[in-house]
């Protein structure tokens, strides 16, 4: 009887461990934001009532698609995320999963959630997705290694949701799909910066060529998060302009614009690693908060 309960329990702890290998291996906290975004992308695009089932599918098939680059990623760096503290945990380079296994889960999500696109929504959807996949991981991947331009590249990718979100719902990309992307691509850049300068020596452990590896006084993150920044606050503004959204929207993009800017111009003065992860988290608040403004104000 207590073999049998303590088999139980090791069979319970066994399949959590599996699930929390899973949840990591498709980076389950940006697949969230993918999302998100997607969703956004979809409402702001929708013209008329929103087809909600539509909706679902869209969010469903990106986010397998979102999964499936996730995984191939980690599956491509298992060795080189082996030797960074920040990293070394995952599990195909914590040796809990083989890297055939990651690959096989990666590819399988990948195929089916660009398949399912195709299918549930249409071939525009589905081809952006595949262009998200594609970037993702046949370029800003391998890029890590040789150009610090990486990062400017890899930000194509991750301001692609909102189009197939759009895209999904209009079945065709016009001004405003354009402007999701360029708030998303820009957002990027400062939050990106801020992570390459706390985990700079993780990163040249590894050999990844980021802004902050030959940046050993933070000058260059610093001033290139305030910069991008700054861009960010004239872009997220144009969607005011075009009456994509109202006068509403253009009051909380001022202040979030201007809060965010503040906490970048801090990162610059004292270059610390507090602050540098005072950005980061200021680029989470000030995402969805910015999102959510222009959902509730779409003209």
């Amino acid at each position: 009887m207590k073999a049998t309960a303590i088999d139980s329990t090791s069979s319970n702890a066994e399949k959590q461990r599996l699930v929390r290998d899973l949840v990591e291996l498709v980076k389950a906290r940006l697949t969230l934001l993918v999302l998100l975004t997607t969703a956004v992308g979809f409402y702001l695009g929708a013209e008329g009532p929103i087809n909600y089932i539509a909706l679902l599918h869209t969010v469903f098939g990106t986010a397998l698609a979102a999964a499936g680059a996730a995984a191939l990623n980690q599956w491509w760096e298992h060795k080189l995320d082996a030797l960074m503290f920040r990293t070394q945990s995952r599990p195909v380079p914590a040796g809990r999963m083989p890297p055939l296994e990651a690959l096989a889960i990666g590819a399988a999500l990948s195929i089916f959630g660009v398949g399912y696109l195709a299918f549930a929504g249409n071939a525009l959807s589905a081809a952006l997705a595949a262009l998200t996949i594609l970037i993702y991981i046949f370029a800003y991947t391998p890029l890590k290694l040789r150009s610090t331009f990486n990062t400017a590249l890899g930000a194509i990718p991750g301001a692609l949701p909102p189009m197939i979100g759009w895209a999904a719902a209009r079945g065709t990309l016009n001004a405003g799909a354009w402007m999701l992307f360029a708030i998303l691509f820009f957002w990027q850049l400062p939050h990106f910066f801020a992570i390459a300068w706390m985990y700079r020596d993780d990163y040249a452990r590894a050999g990844f060529q980021m802004i902050s590896s030959e940046d050993r006084t933070g000058e260059r993150s610093a001033s290139q998060s305030v910069f991008f920044c700054m861009i960010l606050f004239v872009v997220a503004g144009l969607p005011a302009f075009i009456r994509m959204a109202t006068v509403f929207y253009l009051l909380a993009e001022l202040i979030l614009g201007a809060l965010f800017i503040a906490v970048a111009m801090r990162f610059l003065r004292t270059k610390s690693r507090s602050d540098a992860r005072r950005l980061f988290v200021a680029s989470i608040i000030y995402l969805p908060l910015l999102l959510g403004a222009l959902v509730v104000s779409k003209a």
